[in-house]
């Protein structure tokens, strides 16, 4: 049975996705990996999109999604990506949950959004590492 791996943010329009996005691409397929935010958007930061295509990945057909009890129940481990707001933070309804804190790239430059895609591409493969230990 794979291992199921969580990325809860606001809207899951940028760093949860794209962090699902990292992890279908390097991890193990023992995996399963999805990710969700507490009040999603109606679609994707295009900018996201455009980041992660220059790394090689498409997310043109990503959609952001709710998160759901069933999602955290069914998790065996589950990040949040950061907060913009302290009512509909992640880590208020997720118990259990690692924080990395990850700036939000809503209204932030395209160069800046390659900072946070980089961080996210770090941190993922960090969290892989640990699970192949």
């Amino acid at each position: 049975m794979p291992e199921n791996i969580l990325f809860v943010c606001v809207e899951n329009a940028g760093r949860s996705q794209m962090a699902e996005a990292f992890f279908r691409k390097f991890a193990p397929k023992q995996f399963s990996v999805s990710s969700a935010g507490t009040t999603p958007s109606s679609e994707l930061n295009p900018i996201v999109i455009q980041v992660m295509k220059e790394v090689g990945i498409d997310m043109m057909n990503q959609q952001p999604k709710l998160l759901s009890n069933s999602m955290i129940k069914n998790s065996s481990i589950k990040v949040n990506m950061g907060c913009m707001d302290k009512e509909s933070c992640p880590s208020l309804f997720v118990k259990d949950v690692l924080d990395w804190n990850i700036s939000d790239p809503k209204e932030k430059s395209i160069d800046e959004i390659r900072v946070i895609r980089d961080n996210i591409k770090s941190e993922v493969k960090k969290l892989i590492k640990t699970l192949e230990e």
